[in-house]
């Protein structure tokens, strides 16, 4: 038997070929221009706004600039201020242990079964504390040995040559939180040992498995100030590591939205977690499984970033050559772009024939006993010679 397809098929197929990749499945670019045509939501200066995305091809300078956009991106938030170290000056709830050498009935006895703290000097919530002989002081403000001079002369009226001696039995006035992928979070007293950022995180036991240490913001005074971590560690920027503050909350945060998503012809399409914060273009395809050399149109590699706070841009790199991995593996990613990667033409054409068959072969079937043909016979006929 000879099998034909009627002629009204025929043309059903030359009709929808014409329109070629219009009618394949799946995503595909059209042709590049400066930027594109839609307009994108963003948070421009804290406004709700539109943005077209600008359209940027892959290339040396582009890589650089990039690599130090996560710098500029700090830069234009803002360093924390930088506070002078100081002396720990005493404040409201903070536990003093007063002693008057060879004058026991001052010093309160500790006892047995009985702390520093639970038997110290607590200074009131106006900052005043009371102490024999003495009266009502103004401790809050004062350093340890100014306030022990302060006693000294006031007790002096009433011992002579007095030896006093004023510690701190338990720090309570000045406090900074230390919240999220930590592993003891909570709160954290400040004491008389300077505790700048990275202290903080050390004294919370360090960040969890799943900590951004690339992003950590400092909240001080209504503002609020990204912290890099992993630059302090690997890259010895320590720009960042200022002194905390009484009041400062330090946030950890978890990892679960640092991800890029690799979609295209590749070898799995999937959403990827980036190590540390950091992961470049090649490492993406890569942990995707590579191109698809069956249907990868590698000359047609996008990152699309639509950034909230400033101008969505798309990037294409042509991969067609070896060395344009290179650049490749020197582009940084950032949190939540979408890599995607472009069908070859000759694929997508496969993929509208076979949509187009199964249909072109219902219609042979349907009007092969309906339409004869100039010779009297009909196309069954014809196909069972």
């Amino acid at each position: 038997m000879r099998s034909t397809l009627h002629p009204i098929a025929c043309a059903v197929i030359l009709g929808l070929a014409v329109g070629g990749c219009g009618f394949a499945p799946g995503m595909y670019m059209s042709s590049l221009t400066d930027s594109s045509d839609i307009d994108i939501p963003v948070n421009k200066d804290g406004e709700p706004s539109t943005e077209r995305a600008k359209i940027t091809r892959i290339t040396a300078p582009v890589v650089v600039e990039q690599s130090e956009m996560q710098r500029k991106l700090f830069d234009a938030f803002g360093r924390p201020p930088k506070v002078s170290y100081e002396r720990y000056r005493l404040g409201p709830r903070d536990i003093l242990s007063i002693t008057v050498w060879d004058h026991p009935e001052l010093t309160i006895p500790a006892g047995e079964f009985r702390s520093a703290e639970a038997a110290g000097t607590i200074i009131n919530e106006d900052g005043t504390l009371f102490y024999p002989y003495v009266g009502v002081v103004k401790a809050a403000g004062l350093t340890v040995d100014q306030l022990r001079n302060l006693l000294i002369r006031k007790i002096a009226t009433y011992i002579e040559n007095p030896q006093l001696d004023v510690r701190v039995a338990a720090y309570r006035s000045k406090k900074v939180y230390v919240v999220g992928e930590v592993k003891t979070a909570g709160i954290q007293f400040i004491n008389d040992i300077p505790m700048t950022i990275a202290e903080a995180v050390n004294r919370a036991g360090g960040v969890s498995e799943i900590a951004d240490q690339h992003l950590l913001t400092l909240s001080r005074n209504g503002k609020v100030y990204p912290i890099d971590l992993l630059g302090m560690y690997e890259n010895g920027d320590l720009q960042s590591n200022v002194l905390m503050q009484d009041g400062d909350i330090l946030n950890v945060w978890d990892n679960s939205l640092n991800k890029v998503f690799v979609i295209g012809e590749v070898g799995s399409q999937r959403s990827l977690l980036m190590n540390k914060g950091r992961m470049s273009l090649a490492e993406a395809i890569g942990d995707a499984g590579g191109f698809d050399l069956a249907s990868a149109n590698t000359s047609n590699v996008f990152v699309i970033r639509a950034n909230v706070s400033a101008k969505p841009e798309i990037f294409h790199l042509d991969v067609s050559t070896a060395d344009a991995m290179l650049l490749a593996d020197r582009f940084p990613l950032q949190a939540r772009d979408v890599v995607y990667v472009d069908t070859a033409g000759v694929t997508r054409w496969n993929r509208v024939i076979s949509q187009i068959l199964p249909t072109a072969q219902t219609l042979q079937a349907s009007t092969a006993t309906h339409f004869p043909l100039w010779n009297g016979q009909t196309t069954t006929q014809i196909n069972a010679r």
